[in-house]
């Protein structure tokens, strides 16, 4: 498998290379070289795959021999061992929790995933490999948690202030040994502007061997196009008329649309996306107007979403080439805090269903969607347990459930991180003075 960088087409560098390097050098992003094509024999045969079992034989042949078989296979059966059950809400609308893993939101996929490919690939380095993350609230706490006493990897994760709930904040800064935890004093896109600053600045490179584990590194989306054929598989199994779903996706820094993207192009049939975002609705206004201009993120209860430049559009380009192939693809609608908070009270009266403000954004563009799509169907992706953002539930619902085991524990953990400002020149002496 080679890979290529959207700024720089005609250059490959290997897997390693790039899953090590998380961002080229010439600031694009890495994108395999060709997309093959599932063969007609896997997708008669997807009911019969387990979640783990189709995961092998999607990942292998997206990889094309990258990896040793047993080493791909110990990767998988380690990483994806908990469901992703696509629940059904009504005759038209179904919800793919993707919630159920370590840290109880979807980014576990692509953490536990990339954990343990570093560490398949570092595990003969002299040298620490050093990961750098930003986080609007869940990449962070599943990073941090994948990575959670991997040997010879340390990770430092940088999230907004004030930005994150308190069990998102405690997930990530409650671990210790190689995970350390930087409080920014600004938004989320200050902090993967950090990042980015971080893998383009040579005196760093020259110090540290670094890499990102945000969806800009490429092996966070490639186990985050899995779901998307288990749903596939779960609708065959319900008899639904997979010829009429489309997939609604909760949006920030679209890896999961660009995850999906793939997906497709690898031979699963999805009819259409809907992109469903917050106020920070820079893409939405690009599908409007084919223009595209970033804006500084505000903040929002769907925290997860706040991104004011979403870095997969180049990914989105790349794979689709020019406006009205996106717009073909890709709807849009942007929600608001106020209709979030109403369609989490409406879902839950009529289904006894309990949504994080992610999956409200999601499910609110779905119904604006299906009311101009009246015989469409829609898988909801779940992007997180509704408990992780305990106070905007009791907002919505007025009283929150108990906490799960996992979330509790952390209640009782003291937070431990390092204060930084959002100038480039302090993190990088911080970057700096870990050697000393």
């Amino acid at each position: 498998m080679k890979l290529y960088s959207t700024n720089s087409p005609e250059e490959f560098v290997s897997l390693r290379e790039a899953v090590l390097r998380g961002l080229p050098q010439d600031n694009g992003l890495y994108m395999p070289e060709t997309i093959p094509q599932l063969s007609a024999d896997f997708f008669e045969k997807l009911t019969k795959y387990s979640f783990q079992e189709l995961s092998y034989q999607v990942v292998s042949t997206l990889l094309q021999g990258a990896l040793p078989e047993e080493v791909l296979k110990n990767i998988i059966e380690s990483a994806i061992d908990f469901p992703a059950p696509v629940v059904q809400l009504d005759d038209d609308t179904y919800v793919l929790e993707l919630f159920h893993g370590n840290t109880l939101a979807f980014k576990d996929f692509g953490a536990r995933f990339m954990s343990r490919l570093m560490s398949y690939f570092v595990k003969d380095d002299d040298r620490e490999l050093v990961i750098l993350v930003a986080t609007s609230g869940d990449t962070g706490s599943a990073v941090a948690n994948g990575f959670h006493g991997v040997e010879n990897i340390k990770v430092i994760v940088l999230y907004p202030q004030g930005r994150v709930s308190d069990l998102q904040e405690r997930q990530m800064t409650t671990l210790g040994k190689n995970i350390t935890a930087l409080q920014v004093d600004g938004s989320f896109d200050d902090c993967q502007r950090l990042v980015k600053q971080a893998f383009l600045d040579q005196e760093l490179t020259q110090a540290h061997q670094l890499t990102s584990a945000n969806s800009i590194n490429i092996s966070r989306l490639i186990p985050q196009m899995l779901y998307y054929f288990e749903a596939y598989k779960q609708l065959l199994e319900k008899e639904v008329d997979t010829e009429k779903i489309v997939f609604t996706v909760p949006s920030g820094n679209f890896g999961n649309i660009t995850a999906g993207l793939l997906a497709q192009k690898m031979g699963l049939p999805i009819k259409k996306f809907v992109a469903a975002t917050n106020d920070n609705d820079v893409f939405h206004q690009y599908l409007k107007t084919g223009e595209y201009n970033p804006s500084v993120s505000v903040q929002t209860l769907s925290n997860a979403m706040d991104v004011g430049a979403p870095s997969n559009f180049a990914r989105i380009k790349d794979l689709c080439f020019t406006w009205s192939e996106i717009k073909d693809l890709i709807e849009s609608y942007t929600v608001n805090d106020e209709d979030t908070i109403t369609k989490m009270q409406a879902v839950y009266k009529k289904h006894e269903y309990t949504a994080c403000p992610h999956t409200a954004v999601g499910l609110e563009s779905w119904e604006r969607h299906q009311a101009e799509n009246p015989e469409a169907k829609s898988v909801i992706l779940s992007t997180a347990h509704p408990m992780k953002f305990g106070d905007v539930i009791e907002k919505a619902l007025g009283a929150t459930s108990e906490l799960p085991e996992k979330l509790a524990v952390l209640t009782k953990r003291e937070k431990s991180f390092t204060q930084m400002s959002a100038q480039f020149k302090d993190f990088k002496k911080y970057l700096l003075d870990m050697n000393n």
